[in-house]
C-alpha cells in the first residue's frame, strides 16, 4: 500500500519527468524569435565536446519535391497519426508543405508525417515558371519561398503559397493545423491590396498589388494576433513596390496594408529572407533601392523603418532611418535592405540608448540604431549612435546576436564576431574574432545554439555561388572565437553532404539536431548513432 509520502513522491517524479520531457525548444519563426537574433539558448546535447567529425554528422535525410529556400520550423511531441513526434517543417517552391518526424526517417518515419500541395496541374493549377518573372533568382519554378510562421498556441502554420492558375497568378495566405495539414477555418485568403499613389503602375492615382510581379521573400512574421507579410520584386522587374499587409489570425481579415513608394517605385522588403522583426509594439524592416522622398512623399527607398505593430492601429510609419549616401545607394544597386533587422535585447536603465537595432547592406556598413529615434535623414550625415563605415563585406544576409555578441557573415569575407558594450551601448569598434573560412557569394546568416551562456556554437551554411551540384557546407565554429571551428561537412563529405546548395538558406538547431535545407531534401545532422 503506497503511503501519502510515496504518492507525493511518484506525483513529483511524474511532474519533473513531464517537466523535462515538453521543455524542448521550439523554432517557429524565422531566426528562431521576432527580435531576429538568431539564437537557441536552450540547446544541452551539441556542445563543443561532441561536435566533430568523430562524433558529429549527417544522420539522414528526408527527400522533397522542391527547392527549400524558407527555414526549416520545430515543434516538440505533437500527437500526429497516432503517435507523439519531434516535428520538423519543411516548404518547397514546389507549392508543397511538409511534416516531418524530425528524429529518423525509419520505419512508419520514412515518408512525411502529412504531407500539402497547392497544386493541381490536372486543373491547370501549377507553380509559376521563372520564365514568367524573366528573372532566374528563384529556379527552376516559384511556389513557397519564405520562412512560415506557427502560433503554438492554436497550432497553426502560415504559408504564403504562389501559383499559376490557368493563365492568372494568384498569392494565398493558407493557415494549415500544424496535427492534419487540413486548412484552419476561413483559410486561405486571396492575397490583395491598393493604396493611393501616382507611382510607378498605378492608374487612376491608386496602385493594386501584382501577385505575379511581388516576390514574397521575407519570412512571415506573428505578433498580437496578426500575420505580417512583406513583398520585394522579382529581380528588379518593374513596376513593383515594397508592401507590408497584416491579417488577423484567426479570421484572416486584412488588418493593415502599407507600401514603401506609393509616389515612386521599388523598395522592395526581401531581407534575403529574413522575416520582419517586433518589439510587439513596432515592427521593423529594410528596403532596397527605390525612390526616396522621406515623409514629404511617403517614398522609402534604401531605409530603414519603423511602423506601428497590427493590433488596434492599422500599419502607420513611425520613424526611419536613411543613410545620407542613399541615392549613391540606389544607382549602384547596392540595396540596404539585403539583410534583415536584428533587434538587440533592451539595455539597462541609465544607458544612452536602451532600445538598439542593427541593420547592414550590401555597402558593408554597421549600423547601430536607436528604435526610439532611428535617425531619419540627412544628406551631410548618419545620425545614429554608431557607424562603423566599409567594416564588413556586404551582407546578402542579417547580424545574429548571443550573450553580447554580434555576428556577421559578409561576402568575400569572413565570418565575423563583434563584441557589445553595455555600459557605452556600442559595439567594439574592430571584430573580436573572425573565421579562418573565407565566404564568398552570398555569404552566411548565423545560428546560434547554446546552454544559456556557455557551450555556444556558431552554425553556417556555406553556399557559395548556390551551386545545386556541388552542395553546401555546414560549419559549426566556436562562438567565443571564431578562429576555431569544430566541425565542417566537407571533412568527411562522402557522409556529410548535405546536396545542393540553396541561397540564403539558414539552418535549424533544436534537441540536439541540425536541420539544413537544399535543393529537393532536408539534411538532418546530429551525433552520430542518434536516431
Amino acid at each position: 500500500m503506497k503511503t501519502r509520502h510515496s504518492r507525493v513522491l511518484l506525483c513529483f517524479l511524474a511532474s519533473t519527468l513531464f517537466a523535462v520531457a515538453t521543455a524542448q525548444v521550439s523554432v517557429t519563426t524565422s531566426k528562431n524569435d521576432s527580435a531576429r537574433t538568431g539564437q537557441n539558448i536552450e540547446e544541452t546535447i551539441l556542445t563543443p565536446d561532441n561536435v566533430h567529425v568523430r562524433s558529429f554528422g549527417r544522420l539522414f535525410s528526408h527527400a522533397v519535391d522542391g527547392y527549400v529556400y524558407g527555414q526549416p520550423l520545430y515543434m516538440p511531441s505533437l500527437r500526429i497519426n497516432g503517435s507523439v513526434h519531434n516535428v520538423v517543417f519543411v516548404v518547397t517552391e514546389h507549392d508543397s508543405v511538409y511534416a516531418f518526424d524530425a528524429d529518423s526517417n525509419k520505419g512508419i518515419n520514412a515518408g512525411p508525417l502529412w504531407h500539402v500541395s497547392f497544386i493541381d496541374p490536372a486543373e491547370g493549377i501549377t507553380t509559376v515558371p521563372d520564365d514568367d518573372v524573366a528573372c532566374m533568382d528563384i529556379q527552376p519554378e516559384i511556389g513557397i519561398t519564405s520562412t512560415p510562421v506557427i502560433d503554438p498556441d492554436t497550432n497553426t502554420i502560415f504559408v504564403v503559397a504562389k501559383t499559376k492558375e490557368n493563365g492568372e497568378y494568384q498569392q494565398r495566405l493558407h493557415a494549415l493545423d500544424i496535427l492534419t495539414g487540413a486548412e484552419q477555418p476561413g483559410s486561405p485568403v486571396t492575397i490583395s491590396a491598393s493604396v493611393w499613389g501616382t507611382g510607378e503602375g498605378s492608374q487612376n492615382g491608386v496602385i493594386r498589388f501584382n501577385a505575379l510581379r511581388q516576390l514574397q521573400r521575407a519570412g512571415l512574421l506573428l505578433v498580437n494576433g496578426n500575420v505580417v507579410v512583406a513583398w520585394g520584386a522579382h529581380c528588379d522587374t518593374e513596376p513593383y513596390h515594397g508592401w507590408v499587409i497584416s491579417y488577423d489570425e484567426t479570421t484572416l481579415q486584412q488588418t493593415g496594408v502599407w507600401n514603401s513608394t506609393p509616389n515612386g517605385g521599388m523598395g522592395g522588403i526581401w531581407q534575403s529572407g529574413t522575416g520582419l522583426s517586433s518589439d510587439s509594439t513596432s515592427i521593423f524592416f529594410a528596403t532596397g533601392n527605390g525612390t526616396f522622398d522621406g515623409r514629404a512623399a511617403r517614398d522609402y527607398g534604401s531605409s530603414v523603418v519603423k511602423l506601428s505593430a497590427p493590433g488596434s492601429l492599422p500599419l502607420q510609419e513611425h520613424s526611419f532611418f536613411t543613410p545620407y549616401n542613399q541615392q549613391q545607394l540606389a544607382d549602384g544597386d547596392v540595396d540596404l535592405g539585403s539583410g534583415g533587422v536584428l533587434l538587440l535585447p533592451d539595455q539597462g536603465v541609465g544607458v544612452p540608448h536602451r532600445y538598439l537595432a542593427v541593420q547592414v547592406g550590401k555597402q558593408g556598413s554597421i549600423y547601430l540604431l536607436d528604435r526610439t529615434h532611428m535617425g531619419h535623414y540627412d544628406s551631410g550625415e548618419n545620425h545614429v549612435v554608431q557607424d562603423l563605415e566599409d567594416a564588413i563585406g556586404g551582407m546578402w544576409a542579417t547580424p545574429s546576436w548571443w550573450n553580447n555578441n554580434v555576428y556577421f557573415g559578409g561576402i568575400d569575407d569572413y565570418l565575423r564576431q563583434y563584441t557589445f558594450d553595455t555600459t557605452t551601448g556600442l559595439l567594439s569598434p574592430v571584430a573580436a574574432s573572425q573565421s579562418q573560412t573565407y565566404f564568398g557569394y552570398p555569404g552566411p546568416t548565423v545560428s546560434i545554439s547554446a546552454n544559456g551562456d556557455s557551450d555556444a556554437i556558431a552554425w553556417v551554411l556555406q553556399t557559395d555561388d548556390n551551386s545545386m551540384t556541388d552542395g553546401a557546407t555546414l560549419h559549426a565554429y566556436d562562438a567565443t572565437n571564431l578562429a576555431t571551428e569544430f566541425y565542417n561537412s566537407a571533412i568527411n563529405n562522402s557522409r556529410d553532404n548535405p546536396g545542393g546548395a540553396v541561397k540564403f538558406s539558414v539552418p535549424t538547431i533544436a534537441n540536439g539536431k541540425v536541420y539544413v535545407p537544399g535543393a529537393q531534401k532536408l539534411s538532418v545532422f546530429g551525433l552520430l548513432g542518434d536516431q
